[in-house]
């Protein structure tokens, strides 16, 4: 596994954004154009934490396999083994889903 190779450093989060739905629930196809940008994503490798401004450690929120909603711009595109991540800092997810 690619993210097995690349740990993320301090409060950074590397996520895979799920796919886009290409057929709607009637069975039309849809182009890429219309399909929307996926804000969900499951969580593939987390870094140790940041130092906060007062000096105490604060470990990351997220867990590895973990869904997450994504903010609809931001994030840094990381392609490992031609498999595209995205790394964003913990503070920029929105939110994570609860079973």
């Amino acid at each position: 596994m690619a993210f097995r190779k690349f740990l993320p450093l301090f409060d950074r989060v590397l996520v895979e954004r799920l796919i886009a739905e290409t057929v709607t629930k009637g069975g039309i196809m849809l182009p890429e154009k219309s399909q929307g940008k996926v804000l969900q994503a499951t969580v593939v490798a987390v870094g140790p934490g940041a130092v906060n401004q007062k000096g105490d450690f604060q470990p990351v929120s997220v867990k590895v396999g973990e869904k997450v909603l994504l903010p609809e711009y931001g994030g840094t595109k990381v392609v490992l083994e031609e498999k595209d991540y995205f790394l964003f800092r913990d503070t920029d997810i929105l939110g994570k889903y609860v079973d």
